[in-house]
């Protein structure tokens, strides 16, 4: 892979298969389309996480990754300060930049908002690019680059002082009328999701292209947060871990159900059926 950053909001893109001399980032900038002259620095970040590794390191000591030193496997250059990477890194090893490559932006027709079908422009915060809407100022946010955006958001709130605000209009979602909206990329409807589950503000998430933001609504998500809301996927992990110990319950009490069936028949006295009820039977055995 081949990468070019623009100097100015620090975009990386991907001229593997660009042709052109020189292309314009989305910030305006030119940009030339050139080969990158590698430097062989010190590995002090891994690759994989970005974790500080030692000098003489083997692996991460952070997720357990190898350490790639051998340069024969390092043809990735990093377009901040030149280092030589791995091809599949996701950091850089000397500078510890994240690798996020982006296509060279085109001349295709702008997105239409999902909410007023209005031609979106393109634009950026800090180095998330996103699209917002001149009319209804809503905000699409393309691929995963959407907790990217609520960290900067959050980040600027704190950095500037501003209190917290309070949730959106009393934190009830129902107390709205609901709207489903199409993604502006596949013309498919997106899901509505609960922001951290408690946060009040509904979001629309297209899971394959993006995240659609109403106006005022990454405002809200930034107060929720500065304000002790949930700020990390550990609420979600526990409810993913019990709803799995829900399905292991089932399975157990369904295992429970075919062997009474094979010990005592069809014509004993039936045991509880419910989930709840095979639960107590299973704990009082």
């Amino acid at each position: 892979m081949k990468l070019v950053a623009c100097p100015d909001c620090h975009a990386q893109y991907d001229v593997t298969t660009v042709a052109a001399e020189r292309f314009a980032c989305r910030c305006g900038t030119m940009l030339e389309n050139r080969a990158l002259a590698a430097v062989d620095a010190r590995i002090q970040r891994c690759a994989s996480c970005g974790a500080n590794v030692l000098e003489s390191a083997p692996a991460c000591d952070y997720c357990g990754a190898a350490v790639v030193r051998e340069s024969a496997h390092l043809s990735l250059i990093c377009p901040e300060c030149f280092a030589r990477n791995a091809d599949a890194a996701r950091f850089c090893a000397a500078c510890g930049v994240a690798f996020r490559p982006e296509p060279v932006p085109d001349e295709a027709p702008a997105l239409a908002c999902p909410a007023c079908e209005s031609p979106m422009k393109p634009s950026h915060v800090a180095d998330v690019p996103l699209c917002e809407c001149p009319q209804c100022h809503g905000l699409w946010v393309p691929g995963e680059r959407f907790e990217d955006l609520i960290r900067r958001a959050a980040e600027a709130r704190r950095a500037a002082a501003i209190p917290p605000a309070p949730r959106v209009h009393g934190g009830n979602p129902s107390a709205r009328p609901i709207r489903y909206r199409k993604c502006p990329k596949c013309a498919a409807f997106m899901l509505r999701k609960n922001f951290r589950r408690s946060s009040g503000v509904v979001i629309d998430v297209c899971r394959t292209h993006g995240t659609w933001l109403d106006a005022d609504e990454i405002e809200e998500i930034a107060g929720f947060i500065l304000s002790g809301g949930e700020t990390s996927s550990a609420l979600e992990d526990e409810h993913r871990n019990a709803e799995a110990l829900a399905a292991s319950a089932r399975l157990r009490c369904a295992s429970e159900i075919t062997a009474q069936h094979a010990i005592f028949g069809s014509s004993t006295t039936p045991r509880r059926t419910s989930l709840l009820g095979l639960l107590i039977d299973l704990l009082r055995s």
